[in-house]
């Protein structure tokens, strides 16, 4: 055995007994690296999910693996992004619901503040619960060499760990990548969260500022304001979720101003500032200037990739601005070595990651021709409603050439939404004309990220929308909004010209 793993990485506060079980599954202290092998058939730069995934599928497969992680084992995903903020967001939508039981159901008055440091420390239960399948003994027990310290390429088959050197067949860069500042004056004079640092407050700050109206901003916005913040959202855009249809963001904007969240929008931020009695974010609209006190301010806008410190001049890999260089096989520009997640991919997404692992697998060790641009990815936003979306937007559409009709169902429609209270939303497929082949899909819905699924099923397998038509889903349930875009679509279907034979040959039969 060789000398104990560099013990640098983050700190997770507080440092409780859930927060010592979890580093003790991710980075254990006491853990010590193996003696590396002569030569691995994979090497694994990075334990997120792209990493994780690569590396326990070549360990099953019987391929000799080594998995290299400098910081917490799970990435994002389990330390500090999908696990921790749906924890949050699951405790926020009950508060919601009690506070909301009397209005919308006749249920008993719910009055008083809840306990914002319970609801974080069930977070960090919970992560800790989850924590063990991402962590290094369970890899070891998978038969991968699990080394914890800082890997830089030092050749074009060959990386450094801890002072060992790890040969290799083939390599696959996973380090992911992290929060980034935007160019704000004054930021970097100020202290600011992100979504690294948001999940350690164990006091519910009563003014919150928000910059970015992605995904991250929105969903923490609306979780912290029906926890009880007072929440600002500072959006440069004109709307939410930007990259969604207008209306979809429509939809979200009504329930967090319903909630309680303050939209600045369309606005510019002239600059932050430490004041007395907070941080003062500065913004101008119509040339007029307006100052916001609040006791945090939440960044949360950008990525950069993790590509500093790893050597990959060494190795041959050209990287940029926005990540490593791969081509359309997840290959770098060295052919042993290749790179999935969120350090090459524009879709920073963990099933994302998941199945570019699955999919350099097959391409390094099977001679496989597996391409990334064919994956049908899904994702959703986890806010109230959530929207999700598969396949192409009608503009993307358009662009590529296609000619689109786009089918629109409103959840107002639906007898299960409607009895929920959830009845805000829609469906909306867009297919190429004069088939039911399906280009791509936004749902706005209570559940939209659990029946999204359905969509990116259909569309992988090639099955038209006409097939939900012929479907039977349980009444009444709001998955019943495919079936209803499936007669939709067979209604469109039925021309001048059948109707007049179908009144001729009804009128036989009279």
């Amino acid at each position: 055995m060789s000398e104990s793993a560099d013990q640098a990485k983050p700190v997770l506060e507080p440092m409780d007994e859930h927060n010592r079980k979890l580093i003790a599954n991710v980075h254990p202290h006491d853990w010590v690296n193996p003696e590396p092998e002569d030569r691995y058939h994979l090497v694994v730069v990075g334990a997120g999910t792209a990493g994780l995934v690569s590396a326990s599928i070549a360990a099953g497969l019987g391929a000799r693996v080594a998995l290299v992680e400098r910081e917490l084992m799970g990435g994002d995903c389990l330390n500090v992004g999908c696990v921790p903020s749906k924890g949050v967001i699951a405790a926020a939508r009950s508060w919601n619901a009690a506070a909301r039981a009397g209005e919308d159901f006749a249920g008993p008055s719910v009055q008083g503040t809840g306990d914002f440091g319970a609801v974080m420390e069930r977070m960090r239960r919970l992560r800790a619960k989850i924590s063990p399948i991402d962590g290094a003994a369970r890899f070891r027990d998978l038969g991968v060499d699990v080394f914890l310290g800082q890997g830089s390429f030092v050749a074009s088959d060959a990386l450094e760990v801890g002072g060992q050197r790890l040969r290799f067949r083939n390599a696959v860069v996973a380090t992911g990548a992290r929060a980034k500042a935007p160019p704000i004056p004054g930021l970097d004079k100020v202290d600011y969260l992100t979504n690294e640092t948001v999940f350690s407050l164990t006091e519910l700050p009563p003014r919150l500022g928000v910059i970015g109206a992605g995904p991250i901003g929105c969903e923490m916005s609306q979780a912290f304001a029906r926890l009880g913040s007072e929440v600002h959202l500072f959006n440069l855009a004109d709307h939410i979720l930007p990259r969604e249809d207008t209306d979809a963001a429509e939809v979200v904007e009504r329930t967090m101003a319903a909630d309680g969240v303050h939209l600045h929008q369309g606005i510019e931020i002239v600059e932050v500032a430490a004041r007395k009695n907070g941080v003062a974010v500065v913004i101008k609209k119509d040339g007029k200037r307006r100052e916001t006190i609040v006791d945090h301010l939440l960044v949360a806008v950008g990525r950069a990739p993790n590509v500093e410190g790893l050597g990959l001049e060494a190795a041959g890999v050209e990287y940029g601005r926005v990540g490593v260089d791969v081509d359309d096989r997840l290959r770098t520009t060295n052919s042993r070595i290749f790179a999935a997640g969120d350090v090459a991919s524009r879709h920073q997404f963990t099933h994302s990651a998941d199945f570019q692992a699955r999919m350099v697998i097959r391409n390094a060790f099977f001679f496989g021709r597996n391409k990334a641009s064919k994956l049908v990815i899904p994702w959703a936003t986890y806010t109230s409603p959530e929207v999700a979306h598969v396949g192409l937007y009608a503009a993307e559409a358009e662009k590529l050439g296609h000619a689109v009709e786009t089918l629109t169902v409103p959840l107002e429609d639906n007898d299960r939404a409607l009895l929920d209270g959830e009845d805000e939303g829609f469906l909306r497929v867009h297919l190429k004309k004069g088939s039911d082949r399906i280009l791509g899909a936004t749902l706005v819905a209570a559940h939209a990220g659990d029946m999204i699924g359905l969509m990116s099923f259909a569309i992988t397998h090639d099955m038209g929308l006409s097939k939900f038509s012929q479907t039977i889903f349980p009444y009444p349930t709001q998955g019943e909004v495919f079936r209803k875009a499936g007669d939709l679509y067979n209604r469109g279907r039925l021309t001048d010209g059948a109707k007049r034979f179908f009144a001729f040959w009804f009128k036989i039969f009279s």
